[in-house]
């Protein structure tokens, strides 16, 4: 205790968000405060930044073997209690895991002493998840939390660390996490309830079975779901610098708001609205399911969703005919979709591609159709808020991107003035109205 302790109070001079309060309203609920949307079976995706894995994944068919994953993740609210989503969505035959904790990151793959906690699933140290299924945790006390100053563990980060017993066959991923996790090699055992970091020598930028955390919370929490393709994933974000748009957006809410409003980021790189017709394990494409087939999962099974921020369709234009039409249908069907259960839809719109060197992105025919879909967001009365973030990123001199939002922030160079860098997703997020988020007035 004396160490945790001493831990505890190096944070007493850090900023952030005031920490959610058990028993400070009269009722709670689980909630979103983490999420990365899975979208196929590894290596099936579009990561960035991630090294060569043959030495931790042999074999993608196989899978894991008998080996532990450490995945880091920043949660958006602290709780006392949180509960894990482990997936195998797109996997071909049940997994089984074991020794699954869940700490505070220290550094790189070590967990800060005296905050690793043993999770259990339905009062077991193990779980096996058929195909095509999830699977949530016991809730995990975390006792620190809440009994730190307020703001001391925002930002922070959770090591959660699970061992597969077995050979996993295809794994189910998300494979731009822009996020550096760690993994042990085949036939290392299980290792989770270690604090260093000697078990897990691989590094990975994806995250690999862990899909959503949820944390009991105020049940007048806000939350926010970003929803799309590659720019609501970060694509040319700086690497582990939490840069994407949802997260600017966070900490921007967090300013106005304080700790009752949480953004998830449900973003997948190279997503669709409409396409592709047809994903399986056995026939997945990088971009995953559609938004139409993945709405379910990615948005409305996660805890206390009140609100989304949708911004897709220019992967559909790149890629199927049609032009703006199916996809201005296809998002009127999921707002309706997400309405239908209560949650409030900001419609973002696209922005520009104009001159990338993705040539399908970045032609003319296919600015003209993104601009149509552009005018029904923005005028349509489809949404119940815009988020323009084409305004705030356009440069009107030549029809792309400002300059100074090309260059790319995870790898460097120029860009392909298809995502903006870490300047353009400040612009992004500071396009959203804060007020679009405000809690409901109490009767």
């Amino acid at each position: 205790m004396f160490r945790l302790a001493r831990w505890l109070s190096l944070f007493l001079l850090l900023p952030g968000i005031a920490l959610a309060q058990q028993g400070q309203a009269p009722a709670q609920k689980w909630i979103a405060v983490w999420a990365a949307s899975a979208h196929g079976p590894y290596p099936v995706g579009n990561p960035t930044a991630q090294p060569e894995m043959k030495f931790a994944f042999p074999s993608a068919d196989q899978g894991a073997n008998d080996q532990s994953f450490r995945m880091i993740v920043r949660p958006d609210l602290w709780g006392q209690r949180f509960r894990l989503r482990l997936s195998n969505a797109f996997g071909t035959q049940p997994v089984t895991f074991d020794g699954v904790h869940l700490g505070v990151q220290a550094s790189a793959g070590a967990v800060v002493h005296g905050t690793n906690r043993p999770v259990t699933f339905n009062g077991k140290k193990e779980i096996t998840v058929e195909p095509g299924k999830l699977a949530y945790s016991d809730p995990v006390l975390l006792d620190f939390v809440g009994k730190t100053p307020d703001g001391a563990l925002s930002g922070r980060k959770l090591a959660v660390s699970f061992h597969v017993a077995g050979a996993s066959g295809k794994m189910t991923w998300h494979a731009k996490a822009l996020q550096t996790s760690y993994v042990g090699p085949p036939g290392g055992g299980a290792h989770g309830q270690e604090d260093g970091e000697a078990a897990f020598p691989f590094s990975t930028t994806a995250w690999y079975f862990l899909d959503a955390i949820e944390a009991m919370a105020p049940a007048d929490t806000t939350v926010v779901v970003a929803f799309g393709d590659s720019i609501t994933d970060g694509t040319a974000s700086t690497l582990n610098g939490d840069d994407r748009y949802p997260d600017v957006l966070a900490r921007r809410l967090h300013a106005v708001h304080g700790a009752r409003i949480v953004v998830v980021n449900a973003g997948i790189g190279g997503n669709q609205v409409v396409g592709p017709a047809k994903y399986t394990p056995a026939e997945p494409s990088p971009g995953g399911p559609s938004s139409a087939e993945r709405l379910e999962r990615d948005v409305l099974s996660l805890g206390g969703v009140t609100h989304v921020v949708w911004m897709e369709g220019i992967n559909d234009l790149a890629r199927n005919p049609g032009g703006a039409a199916p996809v201005i249908a296809g998002l009127k069907d999921g707002v309706a979709r997400l309405r239908a259960q209560k949650i409030k839809v900001i419609g973002g719109t696209l922005v520009t591609a104009l001159g990338s060197t993705s040539a399908a992105h970045g032609s003319p025919e296919v600015d003209k159709e993104r601009r149509t879909i552009n005018d029904f967001i923005r005028s349509a009365g489809s949404f119940d808020g815009v988020a323009d973030f084409d305004a705030a990123t356009l440069d009107a001199a030549t029809g792309g991107l400002k300059p100074e939002y090309q260059p790319n922030s995870t790898v460097g160079g120029p860009g392909d003035k298809l995502h903006p860098n870490r300047a353009g997703y400040m612009a992004m997020a500071g396009a959203v109205d804060p007020t679009l988020f405000a809690a409901p007035k109490k009767k």
